[in-house]
């Protein structure tokens, strides 16, 4: 303390000594080299003044008063000074100096400001000027500032240098104007490697980054140029981006054998790339090789670990930079969060969060879309919205995160409001943007919210919006596959077929892998399982739910020899075969009736495919058994079940007794699911409809008086047929239709038809022995039967009629279908909550098995 005392003391006398001087110094003595042993602003002024004092401020002692004034930071002196300079080469390093000191502190547009206030001075700028003004250029992203400077480099004629041109080349591609660095690129007369470097970058941070690839492949290749470090740090990122995995390896080996591998920022793209790519063992390896790391090296890993699922290597990462005392920046927990959010893990994403909170760091804009999308995964409405009010308590640009992309958190908070069933909420943050603001995000979230957790008719109605003469976004493929998940909810065929047509003209390429997946869904749930298998025939590339999308159609079409087809043929390519493969096998083999096949395969999972059955899988060999009759073989299942039994087992057992009319073993499957406090209103619609079908009619009224009690609520039966000029949607005893004389005229005398040839209503009476108005409730009582009567009234002929119920179809309607098939010139396909049943000259293809 004392030394540091003695050491300012004596700064102190030597500042003094030199005050002193300057004021008893002679006209003579002030020299240049006097002029720059000045160490403060006070100083330095003194002599300005003595010169102007002594009238002998020549253009030298001018030149070290400005050199000596932007050396200590007073700009604006040096500015003044310059002002009354003649224009001359060798004063032209004095701007250049100002220039480049305004743009070392972060002001560019003063570096522009003192460009203009040069150029308007008369002064030419030179070979060093323009790369300082190119850069402020494009800090500030002024393609006009920077087009003006471009003009006078061609003017002066310093276009032509080397470095000019690199500058240029750059300041395009930091105001995105790809076109421009290109063209400046391509115009140069010489290049050196910065000029590659400045070409590859742009492409690469552009978003080309097969380009920036091509453009690497012409350096080396054709003009012999060879990479230096930079050069990789450039092309390191489009490889991950391509994904070609073995052209990333071979610029590791040339990392290595030029001892690249040694710096620092290559090491960091070499560690980011293999993590893009999954391959962290490789990540690690460079990892752990590098003699120095940066938080940018940390962060790679703990993204990529993330990413992929190794969430304890994620955290022993975390611990390790912990331990040495490494400082984890917002990137860092970002990444984690997402890591975590990306693989439905979503309140572990919000334990990170508060961590996150605790230390101190703030969050972004990406980190509150991590959070958000955690929420959004398990349904934290709660916590999503804190989120939110945090967002909009904290300043933050909600419209703009840290890489420029518009509505990113507010597409984001749309997501989180539809997926955890608030669609309102989410629809008037939509209704709050103007129609400009929406991108084609803003579009996509909300009408897969409508698609997936609220109204699938206003997803399509949005979808139409989106086609409007006012509307400039049109839908992309995302927006697409939402659309078809909303066609495949209301079996819309007739509008997914012009979905698909849509997707047909506008893609460039190919329909995308997952966009086809849709449609196959789409087409299976709609009733048309050729139109789904011809899509699967002509994709070029198929994945695990391409080949299971299939499979399920054939399942709910009871096709299940099909179906199981499918199944050995993944088998046979090599596909991995999980618990979701296997269960679909389980359910065509139930609607198939295929007992035998279905007990084979449940008996195999663990020894041939290596899948421990769950609780679904239990419940599908329930159903499976009960199906066929075999219920005691059914509630030996149960009884050995390796868990407890959930309800949905006691619901598979509990609706087989309703079908076989078991009565005391259904009593206790419902017992069961009381037991377990499921209040699941089919379960005790079917009991109510067990006791119905035995003529228990006191139990029957206990328990819809129960479900009274319960405040449970039978869902009401609706069906929809659809016709030429759209969908049309019966409920249970609607009479209100505008055709609803036509549609009882029909019914009735189709009704009276089948019942000529054999049809005896479950009710046990025919209609003829009832009075009109009995009749006519009897008729309206079932609403797939009015949606029946509507499609022979507007069917063409030979067409098929669809229908699509939102319960399980019921005995007497599935009879009286049957029959129907045999009198009317139409294939009728009903889809129930269950499955698909065609029926086609008298017979169902569920073949009793529903």
């Amino acid at each position: 303390m004392i030394r540091r005392l003695l050491t300012l003391r004596a700064a102190a006398k030597s500042h003094e000594h030199l005050k002193v001087s300057l004021f008893s110094t002679s006209a003579l003595e002030i020299t240049p080299p006097f002029i720059h042993k000045c160490k403060t602003i006070s100083q330095v002024k003194l002599i300005h003044q003595k010169l102007l004092s002594f009238g002998i401020l020549t253009l030298n002692l001018t030149s070290h008063l400005i050199s000596t004034y932007i050396s200590l930071g007073c700009l604006s002196h040096a500015v003044s000074l310059l002002r009354r300079f003649p224009p001359s080469d060798a004063g032209v390093y004095h701007w250049n100096s100002l220039i480049r000191s305004y743009g070392d502190n972060g002001r560019a547009n003063k570096c522009l400001s003192l460009f203009c206030l040069m150029h308007s001075l008369s002064w030419t700028p030179d070979n060093y000027t323009f790369p300082f003004v190119f850069k402020a250029c494009g800090e500030v992203s002024s393609v006009r500032c920077g087009d003006s400077a471009h003009a006078l480099s061609l003017v002066t004629g310093f276009i032509s240098n080397v470095f000019v041109g690199n500058a240029l080349v750059a300041m395009y591609s930091r105001c995105g104007s790809l076109s421009d660095a290109r063209k400046v690129f391509d115009e140069m007369p010489v290049w050196d490697v910065v000029s590659w470097n400045s070409i590859i970058e742009s492409y690469a941070k552009l978003g080309k980054p097969k380009m920036a690839l091509e453009m690497f492949s012409k350096m080396t290749n054709e003009f012999g140029f060879r990479p230096d470090d930079i050069t990789l740090v450039n092309v390191l990122p489009p490889c991950a981006s391509v994904g070609t995995r073995s052209l990333g390896k071979q610029f590791h080996g040339f990392a290595v054998t030029s001892e690249m591998i040694q710096n620092m920022f290559v090491g960091n793209c070499l560690v980011d790339m293999y993590a893009k790519f999954g391959m962290m063992d490789e990540a690690n390896t460079v990892f752990s090789n590098m003699p120095v790391k940066d938080v940018v090296s940390w962060n790679a890993m703990v993204a990529g670990y993330s990413q992929i699922g190794r969430f304890e290597d994620a955290v022993r990462l975390f611990e390790k930079m912990q331990e040495e005392k490494m400082k984890m920046d917002v990137v860092t927990w970002s990444a984690a969060i997402s890591g975590y959010a990306q693989r439905g893990l979503g309140y572990e994403a919000l334990g990170v969060c508060r961590q996150m909170l605790s230390s101190g760091i703030k969050p972004n804009e990406v980190t509150l879309i991590s959070v958000l999308s955690g929420c959004a995964s398990v349904g934290a409405l709660m916590h999503g919205k804190e989120i939110h009010c945090y967002a909009i308590k904290y300043p933050m640009d909600l419209r703009k995160n840290g890489h420029g992309d518009e509505n990113m958190v507010i597409n984001q908070l749309i997501d989180m409001y539809a997926k955890c069933k608030k669609v309102d909420i989410a629809r008037a943050m939509f209704d709050s943007l103007s129609p400009k603001e929406r991108d084609v995000v803003t579009w996509t979230v909300m009408i897969g919210g409508y698609s997936q957790h609220g109204d699938a008719n206003k997803a399509l109605e949005l979808l139409s919006e989106m086609f409007e003469e006012d509307c400039q976004t049109r839908p992309n493929a995302f927006t697409i596959s939402c659309a078809l998940v909303a066609c495949a909810s209301l079996a819309a065929l007739r509008i997914g077929k012009q979905i698909h047509a849509y997707a047909l003209r506008n893609q460039q390429n190919a329909v995308p892998l997952f966009v086809s997946n849709c449609l196959i869904d789409m087409y299976a749930k709609c009733g048309d399982i050729g139109d789904a298998r011809l899509v699967f025939d002509n994709m070029m590339e198929k994945n695990e739910v391409t080949w299971t999308s299939l499979m399920t159609g054939y399942g709910m079409h009871g096709y299940g020899e099909e179906a199981l087809g499918i199944f050995e043929e993944m088998r046979r390519i090599g596909f991995k075969l999980d618990g979701v493969t296997l269960l679909v096998v389980l359910y065509a083999c139930s609607h198939s009736g295929m007992i035998d096949q279905g007990m084979e395969y449940f008996n195999r999972m663990k020894t041939d495919f290596g899948v421990s059955p769950g609780p679904e899988h239990y419940a599908c060999l329930v159903d499976l058994l009960g199906r066929a009759g075999r219920l005691n073989a059914a509630l030996r299942l149960i009884e050995e079940m390796p868990m407890e039994p959930p309800p949905v087992v006691w619901v598979a057992l509990l609706s087989c007794c309703r079908i076989h009319g078991k009565v005391e073993l259904g009593e206790y499957a419902a017992k069961k699911i009381t037991e377990l406090a499921s209040n699941n209103d089919g379960s005790y619609t079917l009991l109510s409809n067990m006791y119905a079908n035995a003529g228990r009619w006191k139990d029957v009224t206990r328990i819809r008086s129960l479900m009274r009690h319960k405040g449970i609520k039978k869902r009401p039966g609706c069906s929809w047929v659809e016709g030429i000029i759209g969908t049309t949607t019966f409920f249970v005893g609607d009479k209100t239709h505008p055709h609803a004389k036509e549609i009882y005229q029909v019914l009735s005398d189709h009704m009276q038809r089948i019942k000529d040839i054999g049809y005896v209503p479950e009710t046990g009476f025919a209609l003829h022995d009832v009075d009109d108005e009995e009749k006519d409730d009897l008729l309206f009582e079932h609403s797939e039967k009015l949606a029946l009567a509507y499609g022979i009234l507007t069917t063409p002929q030979g067409a098929a009629i669809r229908i699509t119920k939102n319960l399980r179809v019921c005995g007497d309607c599935h009879t009286a279908f049957t029959y129907m098939s045999r009198i009317i010139d139409h294939e009728i396909i009903l889809r129930d909550s269950s499955r698909f049943h065609h029926f086609k000259n008298g017979l169902c293809s569920c073949k009793g098995y529903w």
